[in-house]
Formats: structure tokens, C-alpha cells, sequence
């Protein structure tokens, strides 16, 4: 799909791919809108939480692609791009994109359930790390790296598994008891209307942001932008952009948790779900090269334990100083991936 869009967009005239450029932007905003809108109101219909709602649907439905991205990587014989696309990414959802989130509005936080998911979060984000580990030859962890294995990735989908089904155990002891909110007066349609409503705006908020980048990088090039600043930027900043308006739009409508929670249930189902499915579909396992350990296992984690540390200290809410510490250690991470580079 992805070759098809870029292929697509590559014979386009200069013109259209604006008019296409405009269209994406009009539609993901549009459905980032209805997105927040029926989460919200799936919360205040059904009682459940809104960062359970953020943990688990929505975060399945964002995640999916990246998913897809890291499988097909592994099976072309990619296997370093399908684990980076998954470390890049919790580094830059919970670095960039919260941090983005909190400087729009103070987030607000369900300090019970944010802690709860917050320990799965770094539990699970370690674990890659140390099934990555050569324990073997822990010697050569800088140079040669290590690998997550093909057994590693069936137990991370194990651990999916029992996570989706602890979260809607959970969502159900919260029915009816955890209120989020004023009950919705004179909504129109039925649970399962709204649910459906929901997958219907996750799937045009994913949609319109993958047509979206292969547009704007297409723009780039003809407009002589350097490759390495594309690859950068656009590139990996693409996979995360449905997490990105999502958490946006929840913070300016006001819905701290929601954003929260769609961050921190990105990051688990980045391993569970999109590490795991790609380690589990390849029978050498995902390589986990020197570089890993040098800068993007090490930055994913301090991010993870900045995180803890801001839940620790925060009341009710995650505030505007927090988001630009948040962001200092994204920008840490953009500095020292220059300095040390992949190759290295």
C-alpha cells in the first residue's frame, strides 16, 4: 500500500498534490474531531474510563498500521526498520507527542489508572529491551547488538492478549462506578452505534494521515529539500501522526485523560503488538543492532522513566512545564541520533 501511494502521488502534478495536501489535512481534522467526540461520549454512555477508552480502542486502531509497516519490513528482510519503527515510535509518543499535548493544555489524569497502565507501559518497553539482550556475549552488546527473537514475539502476543482482556475486565469493573463526566443528554444512537462510530473515525484518521505523508514528502522533493532531512522528519514522524492529532484535538477539547491514555496504550501495543507481530512472522527473529543499545533503547527508556517520574509528581493534572521537559528529552534523542549514527 504504501509503494502504491507513493507511486500514486509521484505522477501527480504539483498542483493536485496541494489540493490532495489540503484535502488530507481538512479530513484528518475533521475526523480527529469525531474521534475525540465518540470517545467521550462512549465514556460517558458506557462509564468506562476515558484513558481505558484511549488505552485499548483507539490505540489498537492507531497502532495497526504500524504494525502492518513493521510485519511487511520483517518479511521483506527488514527486520532492523520493523523493531526501529516500534522503539521510534514510543520515544516519539511519549516524548514529542505528549509533550506537545501538554503544552496546548494541562492533561488532565486518572492518577489510578495512569499509574496502573504507566507500570505496564515501562514493563513492557524493558522487557523488549532485555529479550533483545545477547546474554551470551554481553561483551559485543555495542557493536554486533543483539536480536528479539521469533519465540520473544509469540510471547509478546501472549502478553496482548492478556492485556486486551485484563483492560476489558477492567473497563467492566469501572461500568457504571467511574464516572467521567455529565451523562450525555439527547445523544442519538445505541453503544454499539457509537463504538462503530468510533472505529469509523480511527480508520479516516489513519487513512488521510498515511495519504498525507507521501503527499508532503513528494512536495519536498521537488521542492530540493536534502533526503536526510525528509527521512528525518516527515518519514518518521508519519507513522506517529495518528497518535499525534488524536492527543492534539483531546487536549484542546479538554480531555487530558483520552490523550494520556491513547499515548501510553500506543506505547504498549508498540511492543506487545507491533514489535511482537513482526518478531513472531520472522524466523531469525528482529535484529536489535549495535545502535539500539548505544542511543534508541537507552533514550526510550530515560523518556518511559521521565514519564513515571512526571505521574509521580503531578496532582490532578500534567502540566505545561512538564510538556517541555518531556520535549527537552525528545530533543535530547534528535541530538544524539545525529551524533551517534546508525551505521556506527
Amino acid at each position: 500500500m504504501e509503494e502504491a501511494l507513493e507511486h500514486f502521488v509521484h505522477g501527480l502534478p504539483t498542483v493536485l498534490l496541494f489540493l490532495v495536501i489540503a484535502v488530507s489535512l481538512f479530513v484528518l481534522g475533521k475526523a480527529a474531531d469525531l474521534l475525540v467526540e465518540e470517545a467521550v461520549l462512549l465514556s460517558k454512555r458506557s462509564g468506562i474510563p476515558k484513558t481505558i477508552i484511549g488505552a485499548t480502542i483507539v490505540s489498537l486502531g492507531t497502532t495497526t498500521p504500524e504494525a502492518a509497516v513493521s510485519v511487511f519490513a520483517a518479511i521483506q528482510g527488514q527486520p532492523g526498520l520493523a523493531l526501529g519503527n516500534a522503539v521510534g515510535s514510543i520515544i516519539c509518543d511519549t516524548g514529542l507527542i505528549l509533550g506537545l499535548a501538554c503544552l496546548i493544555s494541562p492533561l488532565k489524569l486518572d492518577r489510578r489508572i495512569t499509574n496502573r497502565q504507566g507500570w505496564i507501559q515501562i514493563g513492557a518497553a524493558a522487557a523488549m529491551v532485555a529479550l533483545s539482550f545477547p546474554w551470551s556475549s554481553p561483551a559485543e552488546v555495542f557493536s554486533s547488538g543483539g536480536n528479539l527473537s521469533q519465540w520473544a514475539g509469540f510471547v509478546f502476543l501472549g502478553a496482548l492478549a492478556v492485556y486486551i482482556w485484563r483492560s476489558i475486565r477492567w473497563a467492566g469493573e469501572g461500568t457504571g462506578l467511574v464516572g467521567d463526566g455529565d451523562n450525555d443528554h439527547g445523544s442519538s444512537g445505541s453503544t454499539m452505534v457509537i463504538v462503530l462510530r468510533l472505529i469509523g473515525a480511527v480508520v479516516l484518521v489513519v487513512i488521510s494521515a498515511r495519504i498525507l505523508i507521501p503527499a508532503v514528502t513528494e512536495v519536498a522533493v521537488r521542492m530540493h529539500v536534502p533526503e536526510s532531512i525528509i527521512a528525518a522528519t516527515l518519514v518518521a514522524f508519519g507513522t506517529s501522526l495518528p497518535e499525534l492529532v488524536t492527543a492534539v484535538t483531546a487536549a484542546r477539547k479538554g480531555h487530558g485523560e483520552l490523550a494520556v491514555g491513547n499515548v501510553v496504550g500506543a506505547d504498549i501495543l508498540n511492543v506487545f503488538f507491533v514489535a511482537g507481530a513482526a518478531a513472531a512472522v520472522t524466523p531469525g527473529g528482529l535484529t536489535a543492532g549495535g545502535h539500539f543499545f548505544q542511543v534508541l533503547f537507552p533514550i526510550m527508556l530515560l523518556i518511559l522513566l521521565v514519564f513515571r517520574v512526571g505521574i509521580f509528581v503531578s496532582g490532578d493534572y500534567m502540566k505545561r512545564p512538564f510538556g517541555y521537559v518531556l520535549l527537552t528529552a525528545y530533543g535530547v534523542y534528535m541530538v544524539v541520533s545525529y551524533l551517534i549514527p546508525a551505521s556506527v
